[in-house]
């Protein structure tokens, strides 16, 4: 019907999701800690290649734990991609650290590793270098890490990669969550794949280690309660982790359907421009986003898809136009700035029928596009 709404990237979940969380319901094991847990943190190893995993309450959550991992806090400066989701540079005052914003690539969107090493070299000779890096793999597409964790490297600068977006992503023959000293993950409503509310911190076996234990409101391995470290309730539910090991089982279908929704909104709208991707990596296509045609604006657009039930967004507005971060230094700005301006996210998710797509793209249409 018309009047069913479609949503930018609603949930995919079905009976396998139910009997996965009525498994653990019955088992009586809802706490922070319990074999679905266990179990959920070894499958993501076992899909990711990754060394290590911790669940997490968040993607910030986790962003937050690496950085105190790494002994980032006050008075230390973190470099992050202005153009992504706000918890990236929230994770960072969380730490107590000052973030410092960074533009994009003009074709990729991502970090542009030529801008930062450039920057890393000024501050280098200045005696100010920052002390991490955030890149984030945007809307699903892996950053380019061949160049970023050699520029890092160089500069003795910690590298810590954001994959909220990008479970199931690849670039060569490394996934989406093994790059940089440590990644970290979502499990939001609206990603891929997801556990209600949840995130996940991939790297070794040390820092999964010292994150775990910070998570665990830092306690010690004493039968009564000791507390050496200030700690953290950041610990994802084993009743969670049972939804997320029946999402992660399906995920391999989800990425394929969205890449098909991507492959139709690329043929049946000509006018939108999209990001570009290597040959060699593989994106998940969280959301398909376009850059509109520079007359039309992607608020006004979205308001008209909105008229007609449909959900659509302007792409991310860059962290150094918040007015929360309004008096923080920014590297660069054009880039990111057009890509606001003209960037729209379309509906994505894996639940959507032909004739969802269909009517998303007739709207478009009727909208100028």
């Amino acid at each position: 019907m018309l009047n069913d709404r479609i949503y930018l990237s609603a949930p995919d979940v079905g009976p396998a999701e139910r009997d996965a969380l009525l498994r653990a319901f019955d088992s009586n094991w809802i706490a922070p800690v319990g074999p679905e847990l266990d179990a959920f943190e070894a499958e993501l190893c076992e899909y990711t290649n990754a060394e290590a995993c911790v669940a997490l309450a968040s993607g910030t959550a986790a962003i937050h734990l690496a950085l105190l991992d790494a002994g980032i806090g006050p008075g230390d400066e973190v470099v992050v991609q202005s153009f992504t989701f706000a918890a990236t540079a929230f994770g960072v005052v969380h730490a107590g650290a000052t973030p410092v914003f960074i533009d994009s690539e003009r074709d990729t969107w991502a970090i542009d590793p030529e801008l930062l090493e450039g920057f890393l070299a000024e501050r280098e000779t200045a005696g100010r270098l920052p002390k991490a890096v955030i890149s984030v793999d945007l809307y699903g597409s892996c950053a380019d890490y061949d160049r970023l964790e050699p520029i890092c490297e160089r500069f003795g600068v910690m590298l810590l990669s954001d994959a909220a977006e990008a479970l199931g992503s690849r670039a060569g023959a490394r996934s989406a969550g093994t790059f940089g000293r440590a990644s970290i993950l979502s499990f939001n409503g609206n990603k891929i794949m997801t556990t209600s509310g949840g995130g996940a911190l991939l790297g070794s076996g040390e820092t999964v280690a010292h994150v775990r234990y910070l998570a665990t409101q830092a306690r010690q391995p004493v039968l009564h309660y000791e507390h050496t470290d200030i700690g953290f309730n950041y610990r994802m539910s084993n009743l969670l982790a049972a939804l997320g090991r029946a999402q992660l089982a399906g995920l391999e279908p989800k990425i394929e359907r969205r890449k098909s929704i991507a492959d139709y909104y690329a043929a049946q709208l000509p006018s939108l421009e999209w990001c570009s991707q290597s040959a060699t990596t593989r994106p998940n296509h969280w959301l398909s986003v376009g850059l509109l045609p520079r007359s039309l604006d992607p608020h006004l657009i979205c308001h008209e898809l909105a008229a007609q039930n449909i959900e659509a967004r302007p792409a991310w507005k860059p962290m150094h136009l918040q007015p929360v971060f309004a008096d923080r230094a920014m590297v660069g700005g054009v880039v990111c700035e057009e890509l606001f301006g003209r960037g729209i996210c379309l509906p994505s998710g894996s639940t959507l029928t032909d004739s969802d797509l269909e009517r998303v793209v007739d709207a478009l249409r009727r909208a100028r596009i």
